[in-house]
C-alpha cells in the first residue's frame, strides 16, 4: 500500500509540518518556551541525534568491508590500481560539472538567503574560514585525516574516519588469509549497523515533520518567503537531475566509447535492466546481482573482473552522489545566508568526493556522508531535512547512474587486463 512506503510518508510528514508551521506559528507556536515548541524541539533533536549515532560505525565498517570484498591480493595487485584510477577520475569528472554549475548557474541566488542562521557557528568546523589558501586547506584536511582511529570515532572526524578506514581495509586483505574470521565479523557489524538504520528511518516521517515545522516558524509567516523557498527548491532539484542526466547520459557512455571500444546507444540498451533496477530500488547494493549478470551475459565480461569491480563500486564509485552532496552543500549554505569563498567551495567538493566513498549502497544513505559536507561550512544539521523531502527522487536517478559508471568501469577494467574482449 502507498500509505507504507516511506516516500509518500516522508512528503505527508513534509506537508503536515509546513501546514503546522503556518497555521501555529503565530499562535502556540510563537513563543519558543512554550511547551508545544519544547515538543516540537524535542522531537527534532532526537531524530538528528540519532542520525548522527550512526554516521561514525556506518561510515567506518561499510568502507572497510567494501575494500575486504576485494578478497583476493592478486586481483588488488592486477587490476587494483586500473580500477581506482577509473572510480577517481568519473567521480572527479562528476565534481568539475558540480563546480561549472555553482560558478556559472546557481539559479537560487536570484533570490534572497530564506533563514539567516541564528546559532554560532561551531569552532571544530573543519574549514577554518578564514583560510585563503589551498595549502592551509590541504593542512588542515591532512591533519584531520592523519589521526587515531578511536578518537576519529569519538570526535566524529568524518575525514579520519574515512582514511582510518581505507588504511584498516587494505591492510587486512593484504596481511590476512581469506578465511580469517574478521572478514565474516565486519560483515556481521555492517548487517547489524544496517539494521539499526532501518529502525531509525521508519521515524523519519516523524523526524522531517519537527524539522520543517521549525523551518517553517523560522521562514517567518505571511512575509512571502515560503513561495520563493519552493522556487530556489524546485531550481536546486532541476540542476542536479539535469547535471547527473548529463553525466549518466552523455559523459560515462563517451568513457565506454573511448576506452571501452563500446558504442554508447547499443551500451545503454545493453545495460538497461540493471538501471532499471537501480532506479526503481536507489539501491546500488540491491542492483548488485543483476549488474553481475548483465556483465555476464550481455558485455561478455570475464567474471573474475565483474566479481571485483562491481562490489568495490557499489561502496566507492559514487558519482552522483559526490555531485549532489557538493552541490547541495553550496545551495543549503546560501539558504542559511553562510558565504563561501573560492577555496571554501573548492574544499567542500573535495569532502564531497572523499564522504561519497564511505556512503553504504542502499537508500537515502548518502544522507550519512551529507553531514560530513555539512560540518564542512557550519550548516546545521537539521538542513538535512529540505534535502531529505526531495532526496528520494534525486537518488533514484543518481543511483542509476552510479550504477551505470560501475558497470562501464568493469567494461574498461576487462579490456585493459587483456581479457577477450567484450561482446559487441
Amino acid at each position: 500500500m502507498i500509505f507504507k512506503n516511506l516516500t509518500f510518508q516522508i512528503f505527508i510528514g513534509a506537508l503536515l509540518g509546513v501546514a503546522v508551521g503556518l497555521l501555529f506559528g503565530d499562535g502556540a507556536l510563537a513563543n519558543p518556551d512554550s511547551d508545544a515548541y519544547q515538543i516540537i524541539l524535542l522531537l527534532k533533536s532526537a531524530f538528528l541525534s540519532a542520525l548522527k549515532m550512526l554516521i561514525a560505525p556506518m561510515i567506518f565498517f561499510s568502507l572497510i568491508g567494501g575494500i575486504i570484498s576485494i578478497g583476493d591480493v592478486i586481483k588488488l595487485r592486477e587490476i587494483g590500481g586500473i580500477t581506482v584510477l577509473y572510480y577517481f577520475s568519473t567521480t572527479l569528472i562528476a565534481i568539475v560539472l558540480g563546480l561549472i554549475a555553482i560558478f556559472f548557474i546557481h539559479p537560487w541566488t536570484m533570490y534572497p538567503a530564506i533563514v539567516e542562521i541564528q546559532t554560532a557557528i561551531p569552532e571544530s568546523r573543519m574549514i577554518d574560514p578564514g583560510s585563503d589558501s589551498i595549502v592551509l586547506v590541504l593542512s588542515q584536511i591532512l591533519s584531520l585525516a592523519l589521526t587515531n582511529p578511536v578518537s576519529a570515532l569519538v570526535n566524529l572526524n568524518i575525514i579520519g574516519i574515512v582514511t582510518n578506514a581505507i588504511l584498516i581495509g587494505l591492510a587486512m586483505v593484504l596481511a590476512l588469509p581469506k578465511q580469517s574470521s574478521l572478514f565474516g565479523f565486519i560483515d556481521q557489524v555492517n548487517a547489524v549497523i544496517i539494521q539499526v538504520l532501518k529502525w531509525v528511518l521508519k521515524f523519519l516521517p516523524i523526524g522531517i515533520f519537527a524539522i520543517i515545522v521549525d523551518f517553517t516558524i523560522k521562514l517567518g509567516v505571511g512575509e512571502g518567503n515560503s513561495a520563493d523557498f519552493l522556487t530556489q527548491l524546485l531550481q536546486f532539484s532541476m540542476l542536479v537531475i539535469s547535471l547527473t542526466l548529463f553525466h549518466g547520459m552523455v559523459v560515462l557512455p563517451l568513457i565506454a566509447w573511448f576506452f571501452g571500444d563500446k558504442s554508447p546507444v547499443k551500451l545503454l540498451k545493453q545495460i538497461s535492466r540493471p538501471l532499471i533496477v537501480a532506479f526503481s530500488t536507489s539501491s546500488s547494493a540491491a542492483t548488485l546481482p543483476v549488474s553481475m549478470r548483465t556483465c555476464d551475459e550481455e558485455l561478455g565480461i570475464d567474471s573474475s573482473v565483474s566479481s571485483f569491480v562491481l562490489p568495490l563500486g557499489a561502496t566507492m564509485n559514487m558519482d552522483g552522489t559526490a555531485l549532489f552532496e557538493a552541490v547541495a552543500a553550496v545551495f543549503l549554505a546560501y539558504l542559511y545566508g553562510i558565504e563561501l569563498t573560492t577555496i571554501m567551495i573548492f574544499s567542500v567538493f573535495l569532502m564531497s568526493m572523499v564522504s561519497s566513498i564511505g556512503a553504504p549502497g542502499m537508500p537515502s544513505a548518502s544522507m550519512a556522508g551529507m553531514q560530513m559536507v555539512l560540518l564542512a561550512v557550519g550548516i546545521p544539521l537539521e538542513a538535512i531535512a529540505i534535502l531529505l523531502v526531495i532526496e528520494r527522487p534525486l537518488d533514484t536517478v543518481r543511483t542509476a547512474v552510479n550504477v551505470e559508471g560501475d558497470i562501464i568501469g568493469a567494461l574498461i577494467v576487462n579490456k585493459y587486463r587483456g581479457n577477450s574482449p567484450a561482446r559487441q
